[in-house]
């Protein structure tokens, strides 16, 4: 498995979405249908800071041989992350609004994606390397 492309393909999705959420909460919030009030773009905020520091634990980390024993807090990280998205992510796309559906089965799809190949990266032993 090229785990290089997997951490640095999730650094950039996770870059973008936390680059949005940090300065554009209330644009954000306004999307959604939510009023841009109280402690809501705050929490998105906070959201997107978190996004960031994993975007850059992935993207520093894309060099680090990952499998098996390997960079297994890394991978643990991921998937645990991927994991529960997919979780949450699935259960509101069986219940999302119709206009809201498809994106929503979109994104549900991605984690559940990450989710089983970080859980690949996880257990898979990496292949010996080359010369």
């Amino acid at each position: 498995m090229n785990t290089k492309l997997l951490l640095g393909a999730t650094a950039g999705l996770m870059a973008a979405a936390g680059l949005v959420l940090q300065f554009a909460p209330h644009e954000v919030l306004a999307a959604a249908g939510y009023p841009a009030s109280g402690p809501a773009p705050l929490v998105l905020q906070l959201l997107g800071a978190l996004y960031l520091g994993f975007a850059a634990l992935n993207w520093l980390s894309k060099g680090v041989r990952m499998g098996g024993i390997y960079a297994r807090p890394l991978a643990v990280g991921n998937l645990l992350h991927a994991f529960a998205g997919a979780g949450a992510l699935l259960r509101y796309a069986a219940q999302a609004p119709t206009g809201a559906r498809v994106g929503a089965w979109a994104v549900a799809a991605a984690y559940t994606l990450g989710a089983a190949l970080f859980g690949a990266a996880l257990v898979v032993s990496p292949l010996p390397e080359r010369d």
